[in-house]
């Protein structure tokens, strides 16, 4: 009868558990900055459908707090000044949902986040909001 070894077992358990932490970001990328839209190409559409100028988008930019109360947090309001003319239908301060390490001084994940129309994402980008992926 053969010998069970446990070293053997211990062995087979941590190669497992380390492919399924491998594949665990393949699936779908770990960071939101990595998130793209998965644009289909649809020549049906007409260019009025293109330039929907009613379409609504969210932005954000994180809040600046950090972990273990360093950092300050940056009020919707004040942040919301950054975005000028450009119309903020709602805001609200979310969570990003992404893990994080637990390091004092490291970025909590909150973020401000802001509804705006699509046709004025590329003037937030260029101020420093990036396109809100979750939900």
């Amino acid at each position: 009868m053969p010998k069970f070894s446990f070293l053997k077992l211990f062995e087979v358990i941590i190669i497992l558990l380390f492919s399924v932490f491998i594949q665990s970001c393949q699936q779908k990328p770990c960071h939101i900055e990595d998130r793209k839209d998965q644009v289909v190409a649809d020549n049906t559409k007409s260019s009025s459908d293109i330039k929907d100028l009613t379409k609504k988008l969210y932005i954000y930019k994180l809040d600046g707090s950090l972990q273990c109360g360093l950092g300050a947090k940056i009020d919707l309001s004040e942040m919301r000044k950054e975005l000028g003319s450009i119309e903020v239908f709602s805001s609200e301060n979310k969570h990003d949902g992404l893990m994080r390490v637990q390091v004092c001084g490291h970025p909590t994940g909150y973020c401000n986040v802001y509804q705006i129309n699509a046709k004025d994402l590329d003037k937030a980008l260029q101020l420093g909001f990036k396109k809100w992926i979750r939900d």
